[in-house]
């Protein structure tokens, strides 16, 4: 699905280039459930960014789905964001202005989905999220773990290929943790390819493997029975 090859993220300054990321090499196959971890500062978020286009990086290769990102223009890469890519945030960043019913069709209505088959989509939401009776409310009448799950509901509504998840249950109770790991589980079971990056060991055995950052670098990947993975 995805593939980094030697990718650096650096910021310059006149005399000197600070590296967030160095010498990334990366491959993730279609339906793999893969835990980026790793102290704070270690890049894990940027390098979720990056897979994710929200941000590029400063050197080497990016292909998704055999298309070499660091070559598209801005357009192209939004189109794919915007059909292939849901996104988990631990600050959930849901539209104030918008009911949970309207923040979860978002996507629906950039992906140009019409109107009935957005409501099935949304309602099928509400229904496995528990949620019918709040689809009215706004995000600040919800606790922050209906917002998270209104953050997921949202990320998986379109039927992503890649859903990215940046410390998805950091701001939650443990149940509500355990709530969406076990979503994700499931949806990675049905085919999903998911990336998160998390602080928990606990969370990244609901996975199949681990892959860990430090300064910026890989420094082990392996598969959770404990099979290294070549390099």
């Amino acid at each position: 699905m995805l593939q980094l090859t030697n990718l650096d993220k650096y910021y310059s300054t006149r005399f000197t280039r600070t590296f967030v990321l160095k010498g990334i090499d990366l491959e993730v196959k279609s339906g793999e459930f893969l835990t980026i971890m790793g102290p704070s500062g270690a890049g894990k978020s940027t390098l979720l960014n990056i897979i994710g286009l929200l941000d590029q990086a400063s050197a080497g290769e990016y292909l998704f789905m055999d298309e070499p990102v660091q070559n598209f223009k801005e357009r192209k890469r939004s189109e794919l964001h915007k059909h292939h890519i849901g996104f988990v945030f631990q600050a959930y960043h849901l539209i104030d202005e918008l009911t949970v019913y309207e923040n979860i069709e978002t996507p629906l209505l950039y992906k140009g989905i019409k109107g009935k088959e957005r409501k099935s989509m949304v309602a099928d939401m509400l229904d496995r999220f528990n949620m019918v009776a709040k689809k009215d409310l706004f995000p600040e009448q919800l606790s922050g773990g209906q917002q998270q799950l209104v953050g997921v509901a949202r990320a998986i509504v379109g039927q992503p290929k890649l859903l990215l998840a940046d410390e998805p249950t950091g701001n939650l109770h443990t149940e509500q943790g355990h709530t969406i790991m076990e979503i994700f589980q499931k949806l990675n079971k049905q085919g999903m390819t998911i990336i998160q990056v998390t602080h928990s060991e606990e969370n990244a055995q609901y996975g199949k493997r681990i892959v860990r950052l430090v300064d910026g670098a890989v420094v082990s990947d392996e598969l959770l029975n404990s099979e290294v993975i070549d390099e």
